[in-house]
């Protein structure tokens, strides 16, 4: 038998009226408000400039001067000036010399890292750090001196293997090779970092039970700490496209403030040339142009790298 309470005695939901149709509405709107300041700093910071870049590009731009709408102009020009794809060869030359061996020796070093018999683990974690607070300017005088052509280290070593000596700077691929190596070297910790983090979920079982079923360390890397690391892989992947298209601090130091970075423009990347068609030459529009060119460059870039990896991840 069931007791039935008089209708007296139920409890009145709570709001009625004009409050219980007002609050879910109010309610409907909370997620959006905490997500809009991102929306909105990106509006005003991010979206808006690269919108007004776009206007500036079609525009004869003098800013002192008059501005002449001229169209595609400026477009047409950038693709016919061999500045232009020199700075794209050497952008992409730097980028590859850079990003390749930093993801592979932060792979090596996070499952070094990650090894449970390793001595001092947390000074040696916390030491990664230390690329990545270091200043650029810093960096770029060390590894100036060390690859100097007269006193650097990296030659007096190869005058031992009787080679060299090399002039580092003034050469397309030594400079290229000596951005990469900063660029690398600025970086690597903090990649490292990424993918050790990832590795503390992975359950310490896992490697325990590799190892009594006969694996030793490189596969215990191939097959365990590589497939784990996966999702971060490509997020370091993509975001070191990024950054690696847009190289700037670099090259512009170690050729000691000069824009065309050497007498034969290098080592100058589509970064120095936009600044020196923009802020050089007081050329706003062909600048402009430059800069929706290498946003363009960097969207593809992340597109195909996203592309790829997510067919590597599928076909495993």
């Amino acid at each position: 038998m069931t007791a039935t309470l008089p209708s007296r005695q139920i409890p009145a939901p709570v709001g009625t009226g004009r409050t219980r149709g007002r609050l879910p509405f109010v309610e409907s709107l909370t997620p959006y408000a905490y997500v809009a300041p991102f929306f909105v700093l990106f509006g005003i910071f991010g979206l808006l400039p690269f919108l007004f870049t776009f206007y500036v590009a079609l525009f004869d731009w003098n800013p002192i001067g008059d501005q002449t709408f001229i169209g595609l102009d400026n477009f047409t020009r950038m693709l016919a000036d061999p500045r232009f794809w020199n700075a794209t060869a050497n952008t992409v030359s730097i980028w590859l010399l850079s990003t390749i061996p930093q993801l592979a020796l932060a792979l090596l070093l996070a499952h070094v890292l990650n090894h449970a018999r390793l001595r001092f683990a947390l000074f040696f974690r916390m030491s990664m750090l230390v690329p990545y607070i270091t200043s650029v300017a810093a960096t770029v005088i060390v590894f100036a001196q060390l690859f100097d052509r007269n006193y650097g280290l990296l030659n007096w070593l190869l005058g031992f293997l009787g080679v060299g000596p090399f002039d580092f700077v003034q050469t397309t691929w030594g400079s290229h090779l000596l951005i990469a190596v900063m660029v690398a070297w600025r970086w690597f910790g903090y990649t490292t970092l990424l993918y050790l983090a990832s590795l503390q979920a992975v359950p310490r079982d896992v490697y325990e039970a590799a190892s009594i079923d006969g694996a030793g360390g490189w596969k215990q890397f191939v097959h365990i700490t590589i497939p784990s690391l996966r999702p971060v892989i490509i997020f370091t992947v993509v975001t070191s496209t990024i950054g690696g298209l847009q190289v700037f601090t670099e090259p512009l130091l170690i050729s000691g403030g000069v824009l065309t970075c050497g007498p034969v423009r290098q080592c100058q990347t589509l970064s120095l040339f936009l600044y020196e068609q923009g802020f050089g030459q007081y050329e706003f529009g062909y600048g402009s142009a430059i800069g929706v060119a290498l946003f363009v460059m960097v969207i593809v870039a992340a597109i195909i790298n996203y592309l790829l990896s997510s067919r590597i991840r599928a076909e495993r």
